[in-house]
């Protein structure tokens, strides 16, 4: 069932030169999907249409039936898609983490009980719950993060969308974050949308769409995309690391298949070489 839709979608900034050109696309409730391309491809712009950030110049997005270019339902979309931004020190707003992860629903008028709740919540969502008298400032960079997403968790939105939420951090605060992500698509339900240029973030992905020049290049299962190698370097994007290890591999002699993405599965294959 879509949750979120767009149809022949269109945007630019200068109202001269398009960011987005036609795209058209569908999420279902449930899905993590993942948008790659390189830099200037439209793919951020496309995360900010989303939520009514960006509003179409032409073509309709529509979040749970309610559309972007209609200014009375951008309060309703808001509630139902939360961003997570690259820079989490732009997100983090007071000097108390509950009282950060509080903003959101007391400005939505949210009761002071429920906001309790949803400060539970979104903190033990996120591995947080240790931290919540602590002040934002002390913690890391994938902490701070793991707090942007509990601010937009405690809104209780739909959809979550990423755009280039790891950009800043280390590999350990990546990974940190990554697994937050995972759990609450996997075990909450939460509907799952993140914007990256790594590509190893991405191959847990149910699909994935790539961006070029502000149009949608390629779509499909993670397999589906990295077996298109040439594709893939054609539109100045790398394979997942594994997948350049495993191809190397392959190379010298050794019996593997095509596919192969993750570290898991490579060890796997290795393992049941005779």
């Amino acid at each position: 069932m879509a949750i979120l839709t767009l149809e022949n979608v269109s945007f630019s900034y200068d109202k001269r030169t398009r960011a987005i050109k036609n795209v058209s696309l569908q999420v279902d409730k449930g899905e993590y999907i993942a948008i790659i391309g390189h830099n200037g491809s439209g793919k951020s712009t496309l995360s900010k249409l989303f939520n009514g950030l960006c509003v179409p110049d032409a073509g309709e997005v529509t979040v749970d039936g309610f559309s972007s270019r209609n200014k009375k339902d951008l309060f309703e979309i808001r509630k139902r898609v939360g961003v997570v931004f690259q820079n989490p020190d732009n997100q983090l707003v007071a000097s108390i983490v509950e009282d950060d992860v509080a903003f959101g629903p007391e400005n939505l008028g949210v009761e002071r009980e429920e906001i309790g709740k949803r400060i539970d919540f979104a903190l033990k969502a996120v591995g947080m719950e240790k931290f919540r008298h602590s002040s934002p400032t002390r913690l890391s960079g994938g902490q701070k993060q793991r707090i942007a997403i509990a601010g937009v968790l405690a809104l209780n939105p739909e959809i979550l969308v990423l755009d280039e939420s790891t950009a800043m951090l280390d590999p350990q605060g990546r990974e940190e974050v990554l697994s937050v992500i995972r759990k609450l698509n996997k075990e909450q339900g939460v509907t799952v949308i993140t914007v990256s240029h790594y590509m190893d973030e991405i191959v847990g992905a149910d699909r994935v769409f790539v961006m070029n020049d502000g149009e949608i290049a390629l779509s499909g299962t993670p397999e589906e995309i990295f077996k298109q190698k040439e594709k893939i370097t054609s539109l100045g994007l790398e394979n997942p690391v594994c997948s350049e290890i495993a191809q190397k591999l392959i190379d010298r002699g050794l019996n593997l298949p095509d596919g192969i993405l993750t570290r898991e599965k490579l060890l796997e294959e290795l393992c049941a070489l005779k």
